[in-house]
C-alpha cells in the first residue's frame, strides 16, 4: 500500500492540488484534508500548501492556526509525524509554534516571483534526505511576506542545532541569514518559501528539484515501518 500524505486545504488555499499532482507523481497517495476536519484519515505525513489562507487577515498564518485541523496536526507532528509547510503552510507552521521564527513582509516590499536558487544546509530532515549534502537546488518563489525572521538566541540556536534546512545563494527577500526553510528540532516538521512542488516536472518547472521533497518523506516513512 502506498504512503498517504495529507494535503491541508484552507480557505484562500491556493496551491493544494500543485501539492497533490507532485505526491502522486513520486509514487504517493494524496489525501484532501479539510481545514474543519478533526482527523488527519489515516495519513502518514502532511503537506501544508501555498496560498492566502483566510486572506491573510490579521497576518499571514494567523487565522489557519486556529482552525480544527491544525488542532491534529500539531498533536501528530509532536509525535512525530512528518510535517510540511510551504509559503503560506510555512507560515501557518511558525504561527501554530511548530517552528520557530516569524515571516514578514520582504524588506523590499514588493512581491516576489522568480525561480529561486537555495543551497540544501541540513540533509538529514525527514523532508530532505533525497538531497546532497550542501546541493544546489531551484525552486520557484512567489510571495511578498517571505521574510524569515527572529530574535538573535533563536537564530544562534537555529544554526548551532543544524535547523537551518535551506539557505537563500541570492537573498530575494531580506531574510536573516539568508534562510529560506527550517525544521523543528527533531527534523520531522520542516517549513520553507520557495515551492519545490512548482519544480516537479520540466515542462513548467525551472528544474525538477522540487521532486526530492517527497522521495526524502517516502523513504523516512519507509524506513520507520522497516524498524
Amino acid at each position: 500500500m502506498s504512503a498517504r500524505i495529507g494535503i491541508v486545504t484552507f480557505p484562500g488555499s491556493l496551491d493544494d492540488r500543485d501539492a497533490a499532482r507532485a505526491v502522486a507523481l513520486a509514487g504517493a497517495e494524496p489525501v484532501r484534508l479539510w481545514h474543519d476536519d478533526a482527523a488527519l484519515n489515516k495519513v502518514h505525513a502532511v503537506f501544508l500548501p501555498g496560498g492566502f489562507s483566510y486572506g491573510d487577515y490579521l497576518r499571514t498564518g494567523a487565522i489557519a492556526r486556529f482552525s480544527d485541523v491544525m488542532g491534529v496536526v500539531r498533536e501528530a507532528a509532536n509525535l512525530g509525524m512528518p510535517v510540511l509547510g510551504v509559503c503560506n503552510g510555512f507560515q501557518v507552521l511558525c504561527e501554530s509554534h511548530l517552528l520557530p521564527g516569524a515571516l514578514v513582509r520582504n524588506a523590499h516590499l514588493r512581491y516576489r516571483n522568480a525561480p529561486a536558487a537555495l543551497r540544501v544546509e541540513n540533509n538529514a530532515t525527514a523532508w530532505t534526505r533525497a538531497y546532497g549534502e550542501n546541493q544546489r537546488v531551484v525552486f520557484p518563489a512567489k510571495h511578498g511576506e517571505g521574510r524569515f525572521v527572529a530574535d538573535e538566541a533563536t537564530l544562534k540556536g537555529l544554526e548551532d542545532n543544524g535547523q537551518v534546512v535551506f539557505r537563500y545563494l541570492d537573498n530575494p527577500n531580506g531574510s536573516s541569514n539568508d534562510i529560506a526553510g527550517v525544521s523543528n528540532e527533531d527534523g520531522n516538521v520542516v517549513g520553507l518559501m520557495p515551492h519545490p512542488e512548482h519544480a516537479v516536472e520540466a515542462l513548467t518547472g525551472p528544474s525538477e528539484d522540487g521532486r526530492g521533497i517527497i522521495a526524502s518523506v517516502l523513504s523516512h516513512l519507509t524506513e520507520g515501518a522497516s524498524r
